[in-house]
C-alpha cells in the first residue's frame, strides 16, 4: 500500500525555507502544501517560485491550517523554540 505523502507548510521564507523547498521537490514523500512569512508579498512570491497552493501573511495563520501534517521552521535560529513549542501545541 502507499503511503500519502506528507503535507508540509514552511514556516518562514527566507534562505533555509529556499533550499528546503527545492530539496522537497525531488521527493514523492512530501509535498510543500503551505508557506507562511511575516510578509504576504514575500509569502505569495515564494509559493509561486515552488508551486506552493496556501500563502500566509503570518506564521499563527499556517499554524492554524489543518490540512498540514508536519511544519518545517526556517525562521533565524533564536526563534525556532518559540516556534516549535507552538507548532506542537
Amino acid at each position: 500500500m502507499a503511503r500519502k505523502p506528507v503535507r508540509w507548510g514552511l514556516l518562514a521564507a527566507g534562505g533555509i525555507a529556499h533550499a528546503f523547498a527545492k530539496g522537497l521537490a525531488q521527493t514523492q514523500s512530501g509535498d510543500a502544501v503551505a508557506v507562511a512569512s511575516r510578509s504576504i508579498r514575500k509569502s505569495r512570491a515564494f509559493a509561486k517560485e515552488y508551486g506552493i497552493p496556501k500563502a500566509y501573511g503570518s506564521y499563527v495563520e499556517l499554524l492554524a491550517d489543518r490540512s498540514i501534517d508536519a511544519v518545517y521552521i526556517s525562521t533565524p535560529h533564536p526563534m525556532h523554540a518559540e516556534w516549535a513549542i507552538r507548532a506542537a501545541d
